[in-house]
């Protein structure tokens, strides 16, 4: 999908900057996404994997990897064209189930969070969906399409995660920038709707700071 920008805004009008946080499994593609987007350089932490990792992080499917992130990546997206000029700071969190301390603290004061999906290792992404459920964080889940890999439609994924119809399910590749802007933008309209819904009384009841 190529972004069409939206009629520019009034000149001088400060963007509304939007924290997001990128998640899912061990090897999903959240440095490749976060990279392929971000307008500066990005604060990468990928160091090299180890023999003494073996035996917790498994390779299969995805033994060509060398790194792994161990606190976070950081990237800057601005979109001055937008509707409402935003700038996106966004968030790449570490994949592995063990950091799940440093998800609670990379998520506050997010807007919200989009889950990479790897379906050769669907079953990496279960713990962070059940993370953004369990704290009430809107989120998107992106199924990163890896070459090679079998190309299923959004909805299956959906059931085979059993989402609810709320949470959108996109397919996007993690190296395109225009697919990863895409994925960032539905983002950003689901946590609007997200929080109008909240406005009328449906707010989710495990905040952040009840964590």
């Amino acid at each position: 999908m190529v972004l069409r920008p939206s009629p520019r805004p009034p000149a001088g009008v400060a963007p509304t900057v939007l924290k997001i946080v990128i998640a899912g499994g061990f090897g999903a593609g959240k440095t490749t996404a976060v990279g392929a987007v971000s307008e500066i350089t990005p604060l990468s932490t990928e160091e090299y994997l180890t023999e003494a990792s073996a035996d917790v992080d498994s390779l299969a499917g995805i033994e060509a990897k060398q790194t792994t992130t161990v606190a976070f990546d950081f990237g800057r997206l601005s979109l001055p064209d937008a509707g409402v000029p935003l700038e996106l700071f966004l968030f790449g969190t570490p994949g592995q189930d063990r950091f799940v301390d440093l998800w609670y603290d990379l998520s506050r004061g997010a807007v919200g969070a989009v889950v990479l999906v790897d379906t050769r290792r669907l079953e990496s992404c279960f713990t962070p969906v059940s993370f953004f459920e369990d704290v009430g964080l809107p989120f998107v889940v992106a199924v990163n399409q890896f070459d090679g890999a079998h190309r299923y439609h959004p909805e299956q994924v959906r059931t085979a995660l059993e989402l609810p119809t709320t949470v959108p399910v996109v397919t996007c590749d993690a190296r395109d920038t225009n697919h990863v802007a895409s994925v960032l933008l539905t983002l950003v309209g689901h946590a609007v709707n997200n929080a109008s819904t909240s406005r009328l009384g449906h707010a989710p009841t495990t905040t952040l700071q009840d964590a």
